[in-house]
Protein backbone atom coordinates (compact mmCIF):
# COMPACT_ATOMS: atom_id res chain seq x y z
CA UNK A 1 0.00 0.00 0.00
CA UNK A 2 1.23 3.19 -0.64
CA UNK A 3 0.78 6.08 2.46
CA UNK A 4 -0.88 9.40 1.44
CA UNK A 5 1.67 11.52 2.39
CA UNK A 6 1.05 15.30 2.43
CA UNK A 7 -1.47 17.57 0.98
CA UNK A 8 -4.02 16.68 -2.33
CA UNK A 9 -3.32 19.01 -4.68
CA UNK A 10 -6.87 20.40 -5.65
CA UNK A 11 -7.20 21.67 -2.11
CA UNK A 12 -4.04 23.17 -2.36
CA UNK A 13 -5.22 25.09 -5.29
CA UNK A 14 -8.65 25.42 -3.97
CA UNK A 15 -7.04 27.86 -0.76
CA UNK A 16 -4.66 29.32 -3.37
CA UNK A 17 -7.66 30.34 -5.06
CA UNK A 18 -9.77 31.87 -1.82
CA UNK A 19 -6.65 33.65 -0.31
CA UNK A 20 -6.03 35.34 -3.43
CA UNK A 21 -9.99 36.34 -3.91
CA UNK A 22 -10.13 37.32 0.02
CA UNK A 23 -6.93 39.29 -0.40
CA UNK A 24 -8.52 41.05 -3.30
CA UNK A 25 -11.48 41.44 -1.88
CA UNK A 26 -9.79 43.18 1.32
CA UNK A 27 -7.54 45.46 -0.44
CA UNK A 28 -10.40 46.57 -2.93
CA UNK A 29 -12.16 48.15 0.37
CA UNK A 30 -9.35 49.58 1.75
CA UNK A 31 -8.70 51.35 -1.66
CA UNK A 32 -12.09 52.46 -1.25
CA UNK A 33 -12.22 53.50 1.98
CA UNK A 34 -9.00 55.69 1.70
CA UNK A 35 -10.40 57.18 -1.82
CA UNK A 36 -13.71 58.19 0.58
CA UNK A 37 -11.73 59.37 2.49
CA UNK A 38 -9.26 61.48 0.65
CA UNK A 39 -10.67 62.60 -2.82
CA UNK A 40 -13.08 65.76 -2.91
CA UNK A 41 -16.91 64.73 -2.98
CA UNK A 42 -18.20 64.25 -6.83
CA UNK A 43 -19.92 67.39 -8.66
CA UNK A 44 -23.29 67.42 -8.96
CA UNK A 45 -24.48 67.66 -12.71
CA UNK A 46 -26.42 71.04 -13.10
CA UNK A 47 -30.34 70.66 -13.43
CA UNK A 48 -31.35 71.83 -17.02
CA UNK A 49 -34.10 74.09 -17.24
CA UNK A 50 -35.84 72.21 -19.35
CA UNK A 51 -36.02 69.99 -15.79
CA UNK A 52 -36.39 72.82 -13.53
CA UNK A 53 -39.87 74.25 -16.28
CA UNK A 54 -41.00 70.44 -15.69
CA UNK A 55 -40.69 70.36 -12.10
CA UNK A 56 -42.51 73.54 -11.41
CA UNK A 57 -45.52 72.35 -14.06
CA UNK A 58 -45.96 69.14 -11.60
CA UNK A 59 -46.09 71.42 -8.72
CA UNK A 60 -48.52 73.84 -10.59
CA UNK A 61 -45.86 76.84 -10.37
CA UNK A 62 -46.56 78.89 -13.66
CA UNK A 63 -43.38 79.64 -15.22
CA UNK A 64 -42.24 82.50 -15.89
CA UNK A 65 -43.00 84.32 -19.21
CA UNK A 66 -46.24 82.89 -19.80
Amino acid sequence: MVANSGFNPALIVLLVVITVVLIFIVANYALYMYAKKTLPPKKKKPISKKKIKRERLKRGVAPAGE
